[in-house]
């Protein structure tokens, strides 16, 4: 299975929560895995501003070991759109959901915006 770690399961994984055991069988699994360019933005910033950079780089070096990081090109920018007006998405959850789909990858996440969705490992 290809699998994209949505920001929701890295933050998760680190914080400890309840789901963090979830989240961590994907996490340390082996499943072909990704995470869009828009993940990397989330999870660095989410890290940074309650750790601090240096701990935020180092979790980007964690995230970037396991998955492969796709950028987001045009492409996926206009399929991103299309979802956001269908999904009554934010242009971040769009991006994801265009990126995962462009890979047939299942997002594993715990993000309520995410939950009734069939390319979804609902976590939370």
């Amino acid at each position: 299975m290809t699998v994209l770690i949505d920001s929701w399961a890295w933050i998760e994984y680190w914080k400890g929560g309840k789901s963090s055991k979830a989240a961590a069988e994907y996490i340390d699994g082996e499943e072909e895995a990704y995470v869009s360019a828009i993940n990397l933005l989330e999870t660095y910033a989410w890290v940074a501003r309650y750790y601090g950079e240096g701990v935020a780089k180092s979790k980007l070096e964690t995230v970037e070991r396991r998955c492969f990081t796709i950028p987001v090109d045009k492409i996926t920018s206009i399929e991103a759109a299309k979802l956001k007006l269908k999904h009554k998405l934010g242009i971040a959850d769009s991006v994801v959901l265009a990126t995962a789909r462009s890979l047939s990858a299942k997002i594993v996440t715990g993000d309520t915006d995410f939950r009734k969705m069939d390319d979804v490992i609902f976590i939370g």
